[in-house]
């Protein structure tokens, strides 16, 4: 099965890692490590697709692949 794309980095800015989805607009989080933000980003998307659902908006496909992977498979 296919899922969304999840880009993970540090932001010194915020100091702490970054996680987002970049096929669910705006759907993103934060955490101490990047397994942490991935966790969240998890439950981000979660409340993301459930929202979307009872606002009758369209979920979009798995589509984003970064450049690296374009291509392949």
């Amino acid at each position: 099965m296919k899922d969304y794309h999840i880009n993970v980095f540090y932001s010194d800015d915020d100091k702490c890692y970054i996680a987002d989805i970049p096929d669910l607009k705006y759907c993103s989080a934060f955490g101490g490590t990047p397994e942490e933000a991935v966790r969240e980003v998890g439950r981000a998307k979660s409340a993301w697709l459930k929202a979307a659902k009872k606002e009758g908006k369209p979920i979009p496909e798995p589509r984003y692949r970064p450049v690296i992977y374009q291509g392949v498979g």
